[in-house]
């Protein structure tokens, strides 16, 4: 499949820096990091890709404009100079030229554009699912690309999610992409052809397999129960971290993700949703909030005229919604 030279750039800029979090992972997550719940490992893992993507994206357009979820105020604390020294001694290992120290750095703030309608700008989450990074688990790296409030391109590498769901226990680290008009696809992060995927074509929702967050924080678990009930579901939910649920429905693993908001004043941050929010819709799922309306990406770091996510295959977003409107009223 033909594959622009943009969205090839995102996919290479995003098995950059989905290898290097492995790495990290690997190295730095440790037992002792699991018992004393030290966040250190995901916190240079964050930084890490954060500052790797965006030298990627300002190489080919010094002048790109970066949604992003992290800032380098905390490296340039002098009391933490051993972690901006990691950060950006492992950024240093994955890119060349070799970037200096302050470009690192730059790199990492260059994430405080706001957004909004008009413009292009790219939105960055380096670590999406930084309990099941720690845990050794599903998290993806997210990149999407925006231009007048609308989300035109998407990569998410995932880098333990088995590369064929038929085999888990087989090759691990996969690359989901999209780019508005030219449908999906996946890729094995070590590399390899493009294959495109396609949601599955379930119809009936008590045959559904329910996607949802692995951490009730993330999702009202209680809320959700009462909605497959409404559908039927008979099955446990698929239970994974991170936008790899909205991978899961787009290659037909899962058939629905639902999101439900943890407080009524909340409201998603875009980066983690555009990504998977094209991959999804490319490989012919919906995606909306829970009231049914369109996520709208137009108006700045938040999903500020939305409520919780509700993505299917398409053919059960009615049922969804019956369901969702059902649960609500009892």
């Amino acid at each position: 499949m033909t594959i622009s030279n943009e969205l090839q750039s995102a996919v290479d800029a995003v098995r950059r820096a989905s290898l290097l979090c492995r790495d990290i992972q690997q190295t730095l997550v440790t037992e002792e990091t699991l018992t004393k719940k030290d966040r250190s490992p995901v916190t240079v893992a964050d930084f890490c890709a954060q500052a790797l993507i965006t030298l990627n994206l300002i190489e080919a357009d010094p002048e790109a404009a970066v949604i992003g979820e992290e800032s380098a105020d905390e490296l340039r604390s002098p009391d933490n100079s051993e972690l901006k020294d990691r950060v950006v001694s492992l950024v240093q290992k994955k890119i060349w030229p070799l970037p200096a120290e302050n470009d690192v750095l730059d790199a990492i703030d260059r994430g405080c554009a706001e957004g909004g309608a008009t413009g292009s700008f790219w939105t960055i989450d380096p670590i999406d699912g930084t309990k099941g990074f720690l845990r050794g688990e599903q998290y993806a790296v997210a990149l999407a690309r925006l231009v007048d409030g609308e989300v035109v391109l998407g990569v998410l590498g995932c880098p333990n999610m088995p590369v064929d769901p038929e085999k888990p226990d087989g090759e691990k680290g996969c690359i989901f992409a999209a780019e508005k008009g030219a449908g999906a696809f996946q890729i094995a992060l070590s590399g390899g052809e493009p294959s495109a995927i396609r949601v599955s074509d379930e119809t009936d929702p008590a045959r559904a397999v329910f996607c949802e967050s692995v951490e009730a924080g993330h999702s009202a678990h209680d809320e959700s129960e009462r909605i497959t009930r409404h559908l039927g579901v008979s099955a446990p939910p698929l239970r994974i971290d991170s936008q790899c649920k909205y991978a899961a429905v787009a290659r037909g693993q899962a058939s629905i993700y639902l999101r439900m908001p943890t407080r009524a004043d909340y409201r998603e941050c875009i980066w983690d949703h555009a990504a998977g929010a094209i991959i999804v819709s490319e490989a012919g799922g919906a995606v909306s909030d829970i009231d049914g309306k369109p996520l709208d990406f137009s108006l700045g770091r938040r999903l500020s005229a939305n409520r919780g996510v509700a993505v299917t295959n398409g053919a059960l977003q009615t049922a969804l919604m019956d369901a969702i409107t059902a649960s609500a009223a009892v």
